[in-house]
């Protein structure tokens, strides 16, 4: 299984785990990103993605190819939410499955960094105070990074 998806339903994170599945696969890594309830020391209510699904699933594509060619996984996929979603809600879910752990941590650190970096998708939070703010983070994956909100639509 090596695919990139949208969706605008909850992902069912037991039937993505399955769908990675390899007996000739000793790990398994998986990272959820949930919606939480705070960002840049404001409440958040909620979260609403959009996305530009063409390139996104195109773009999502090439990098689940790149993890695999470079780390050498067997399997990879990513499924990212949009619409309104509320908290604790999955974002997004990597999974990673390889013969060995530590090639499949890499390769799941890098689908997501790079999903963040390079995929056509916006974040709007909304505030308990009434406000909403559409918001980028694309640094996210960068050490050292610094968060702060924008006040254009551009890709989180």
């Amino acid at each position: 299984m090596n695919a990139f998806e949208i969706s605008s339903q909850m992902i069912d994170l037991e039937a993505f785990r399955r769908r990675l599945l390899n007996r000739s696969c000793g790990a398994y890594v998986q990272f959820d990103g949930w919606v939480r309830d705070h960002n840049e020391g404001r409440q958040v209510l909620r979260l609403e993605y959009e996305v530009y699904e063409p390139l996104a699933l195109k773009e999502g594509s090439r990098i689940i190819a790149e993890a695999k060619q470079r780390f050498g996984v067997s399997n990879a996929c990513a499924i990212h939410r949009s619409g309104l979603l509320e908290l604790s809600d999955v974002a997004v879910v990597v999974g990673v499955s390889s013969p060995h752990r530590g090639e499949a941590f890499d390769a799941c650190r890098y689908i997501i960094d790079q999903a963040k970096i390079r995929l056509p998708i916006w974040k709007k939070e909304y505030y308990a105070n009434g406000n909403e703010e559409w918001v980028n983070c694309q640094r996210c994956s960068e050490a050292g990074h610094e968060h702060g909100a924008v006040s254009a639509r551009v890709p989180r």
